[in-house]
């Protein structure tokens, strides 16, 4: 995908791709709630399933804040500590169930909202993926954690590439779920700036972008409780920092051409798991290119759901819940089981 393609997806406000997945038994409604209201660009009035805090930090001479959730077991507690990292279309709030699961088997949780999303700060400034694993390390050194898994989800699975590179030693094991950034895209292509349109859609229109985006994600039909995934930013074009949002967004967007996590993976040694729907609408074949991140990774394995698709977490909540239990709660210092690699994914490599 070029940078211009990237910037023109942004412009049209965010993954609108092809028509909607085929739903099965739901639809969503046709227009916006009308009780759906404004979005603050703070998302402060945007509903977090559990206490917000901040880290101070500053790039390029901004003083800006991180936002994180910090979340103790509820079960009895492992010692272990797991950092989630979410998706371009998402924020922190979106892992309320997955933290809800990992906390009752014994895991402190800490999510976060890169700066650009959710509550955290949103600079018009240029993005790379040095920035939130370092804020990260921040983090992590201001709780005194000196070692902790870190999982992402889609654009979080960049941000996951880069921490283990960049702390080795920090990082006990590495989870990848559904990441995009699988190729560097940049050979051939020539490098160009944002390009903003300037031309505000109704809300109609962002409506009708934002849910077929968010509708593309699934291959099981639509579910009433994703279209919260779609009111909370769908809000922000009622507030006056709507273009702000776009700029941000398309600084972001950048980032993900600009700075390739590919050459990530033959340095990461941190115990991995690779993890996803096998149908990911996102991919045109997310299996080969799920096999190929695990093969490029020291010491990984690959574990795919059939007729799942971008988020297995949400289609395929129990199986994934379950078995990233058992892998988090794996020795980090014993190889990871690769019976996959001699098989095909379809069989030992998925469930």
């Amino acid at each position: 995908m070029s940078l211009r393609h990237i910037l023109s997806i942004v412009s049209v406000l965010i993954f609108a791709w092809a028509a909607p997945a085929a739903a099965q038994g739901f639809e969503p409604p046709a227009s916006p709630p009308p009780e759906w209201g404004v979005t603050a660009i703070d998302f402060s009035n945007v509903p977090y399933p559990f206490p917000v805090e901040f880290l101070d930090t500053e790039v390029y001479g901004q003083h800006l804040r991180m936002a994180y959730m910090d979340v103790a077991p509820t079960g009895t507690p492992n010692g272990r500590t797991v950092v989630l990292f979410h998706g371009f279309n998402f924020g922190m709030y979106a892992f309320e169930e997955t933290i809800e699961i990992l906390s009752a088997a014994g895991f402190r949780t800490i999510a976060i909202d890169r700066l650009g999303f959710g509550r955290s700060s949103k600079p018009i400034m240029h993005y790379n993926f040095h920035i939130p694993v370092r804020d990260t390390k921040r983090l992590l050194d201001h709780l005194g954690i000196e070692r902790a898994a870190v999982l992402g989800h889609s654009m979080g699975g960049m941000v996951v590439s880069r921490f283990a590179m960049s702390y080795p030693e920090t990082t006990t094991h590495a989870v990848f779920v559904n990441q995009i950034g699988m190729s560097d895209s940049r050979p051939g292509e020539e490098w160009e700036e944002p390009e903003y349109s300037g031309q505000k859609p109704t809300p109609q229109q962002y409506y009708q972008q934002m849910l077929n985006g968010q509708r593309r994600y699934y291959v099981q039909g639509w579910r009433p409780e994703y279209l919260k995934w779609v009111e909370a930013p769908f809000g922000l074009i009622y507030s006056g920092e709507f273009d702000r949002w776009l700029e941000v967004r398309g600084l972001l967007s950048q980032a993900m051409w600009e700075d390739p996590v590919v050459y990530d993976w033959q340095h990461i040694s941190s115990k991995a798991l690779v993890i996803g729907g096998a149908d990911d609408p996102l991919s045109q074949d997310f299996p080969a290119e799920a096999r190929r991140v695990a093969e490029s990774l020291q010491n990984a394995q690959l574990l795919l759901y059939p007729n799942v698709g971008h988020n297995p977490q949400f289609e395929n909540k129990e199986q994934f819940h379950a078995d990233l239990i058992e892998f988090l709660l794996s020795d980090p210092d014993e190889p990871a089981d690769q019976a996959w690699r001699d098989s095909d994914w379809g069989q030992e490599g998925s469930r």
